[in-house]
């Protein structure tokens, strides 16, 4: 299986993008979430060893797989771990058929202009440059719109459009996310906004320079389709940016050419002291319901 599987995979897969890159700032809400307490690891190894439990939990579960998962989003951390016995990308590619993603990103910078772009990502070129023989297709990377600020969001964008052109030299594809706050006050502005700057700097990419988006559910349905037709996008895929598991299954229903990418919305109800048998079937249910509103 190849780059070129992977790619017809992403682009005309039936299905949804799994996002199990929970990282050191997110990590203590999931394992809460999950059942575990924070005075349950006295490390962030510890930390880390429970959330890597909780995602090998997930992979190994008998739905998680391409009929209905297309792609898993990845911490660069795990990256280094395994599941039984392989590398995590080698396992969700090889035995699983999921195309794993990795996660970019070092965080946020403080507000500017109603928006938050991302942190400088120091050595990219080293990490990128590991993750592609581990079967690694694409990159995630993640900033935060406030308001209906045009100069804020216009940061936003021109910054995502310069590190998805780093990822393509390196022969991946990025995953551009410019989230909306589903809680701003000016959410149906800031995506009129946000959608033409993403035309914009669509346009301005050349031949061969392809690129995904990850998108916050836009309160206009179908608002991004002319997004995902346009020709130097592969897939168009929504975040559940804090709506609940069916919220946002309803939402992503409205919106013909988004599939899902989601996180907590895929972990609501999955808890470590569940038996084997529950996990699967919470986990099943999950899975079904966003992979119903996918498709």
């Amino acid at each position: 299986m190849s780059k070129a599987d992977q790619r017809e995979q992403m682009t005309n897969g039936a299905g949804f993008i799994a996002a199990l890159d929970q990282s050191g700032g997110s990590t203590p809400k999931a394992l809460a979430l999950y059942g575990v307490d924070a005075a349950q690891y006295s490390s962030d190894e510890e930390m880390f060893a429970e959330i890597q439990n909780m995602r090998a939990r997930i992979i190994l579960a008998d739905d998680f797989t391409k009929e209905k998962v297309i792609g898993a989003i990845l911490f660069e951390r795990t990256l280094g771990e395994e599941i039984e016995g392989r590398k995590v990308a080698d396992y969700l590619w090889s035995v699983k058929g999921v195309v794993p993603f990795l996660k970019i990103d070092k965080g946020l910078e403080e507000q500017v202009n109603g928006a938050q772009v991302m942190k400088p990502i120091p050595g990219l070129a080293e990490t990128l440059a590991k993750a592609a023989p581990l079967g690694v297709f694409g990159t995630k990377e993640r900033s935060v719109i406030h308001e209906a600020n045009a100069e804020g969001i216009a940061a936003v964008v021109a910054q995502q459009f310069d590190v998805a052109r780093e990822v393509v030299a390196a022969g991946m594809v990025p995953i551009i996310e410019p989230e909306v706050n589903i809680h701003s006050e000016t959410k149906v502005e800031a995506e009129d906004i946000l959608k033409a700057e993403l035309l914009k700097n669509l346009d301005a990419l050349e031949e061969g320079q392809d690129v995904m988006l990850k998108l916050t559910l836009p309160s206009k349905a179908n608002l991004f389709d002319e997004v995902a037709d346009h020709p130097r996008v592969l897939r168009v895929v929504a975040l559940s940016g804090g709506y609940s598991t069916d919220e946002a299954c309803d939402l992503l229903g409205q919106n013909g050419k988004m599939i899902a990418s989601f996180s907590r919305a895929l972990t609501e109800g999955l808890s470590k002291q569940q038996s084997d048998a529950e996990f699967n079937s919470a986990l099943g249910s999950n899975i079904d319901k966003i992979y119903q509103a996918s498709v």
